[in-house]
């Protein structure tokens, strides 16, 4: 019997560099790029099937994350996004079949220009209050609901988590704790929605190797950068992520 894998050398052309970055992304610095690596597998593949074979791979990038950062996660924000993004996560395996994830992507990534735009005409001050936790509940549920249909959560969390101004360890930290759960919480609506199947997990299994590297890159990044250059990193890659998303969404279709 063959092994049910996907054998097209171009899906690993673009699956590689899609998994380098995401784990680089898993470990806080250049987040906002992980949202760039559906919409590059989906150069190869389906939406969907791509983020079904990308599943195992955050798993493993997730553990990896929530070791090395396990003593520095912010405990009260992280019980507030929890609950918030798991809503997101059940909207999404409700509305999953019934929205595109072509229309999904092109509107988070409107919001993620638009957010960046308002932070280039009124940049933030050192004495600006931070967001209304109102605000962050509808951010981070935004979160969930488009890290279920396309694994692209970083841009929303962001735009929440920017200006609270956490340190680049514990802003790294706490959105691997928060998306470990998210992921976790995915599999079940996953394998009902008939995405977990043996060819996508056969082939998740080939680009699992390559996950521990793109987390390792940035964990060493991570725990050594100025902050000022890690935000710096952190909006150009919520600025590629944007406009990838609003070309899949709303130019490339």
């Amino acid at each position: 019997m063959t092994f049910p894998v996907i054998t097209d050398p171009f899906f690993y052309a673009v699956a590689v560099p899609a998994v380098l970055l995401l784990g680089i992304s898993k470990s806080g610095f250049g987040a906002g790029f992980g949202s760039l690596a559906v919409p590059m597998m989906a150069l190869a593949v389906t939406v969907p099937q791509a983020a079904a074979i990308l599943m195992p791979v955050l798993l493993m990038m997730d553990l990896l994350g929530i070791a090395a950062f396990r003593k520095d996660f912010d405990r009260r924000l992280l019980a507030f996004l929890i609950p918030c993004s798991l809503v997101g996560v059940l909207l999404g395996a409700l509305l999953f079949r019934v929205l595109s994830a072509h229309l999904v992507s092109g509107i988070v990534g409107v919001f993620t220009l638009l957010f960046l735009a308002q932070h280039l005409v009124f940049p933030p001050k050192p004495g600006d209050a931070p967001p209304p936790r109102a605000v962050g509940a509808v951010l981070t549920a935004l979160s969930g609901f488009t890290s279920f249909i396309a694994h692209a959560g970083g841009p929303p969390l962001n735009a929440y988590l920017i200006p609270l101004r956490l340190t680049p360890v514990a802003f790294t930290a706490t959105v691997a704790y928060l998306f470990f759960v998210v992921n976790l919480a995915k599999w079940v609506p996953y394998a009902w929605l008939g995405l977990i199947d043996l060819r996508n997990m056969a082939t998740s299994l080939m680009l699992l190797p390559i996950a521990p590297l793109g987390v390792w890159i940035g964990i060493r990044i991570a725990r050594r950068i100025n902050p000022l250059w890690f935000y710096r990193f952190v909006y150009f890659g919520m600025l590629l992520a944007g406009l990838k998303l609003v070309w899949d969404g709303f130019i490339a279709p």
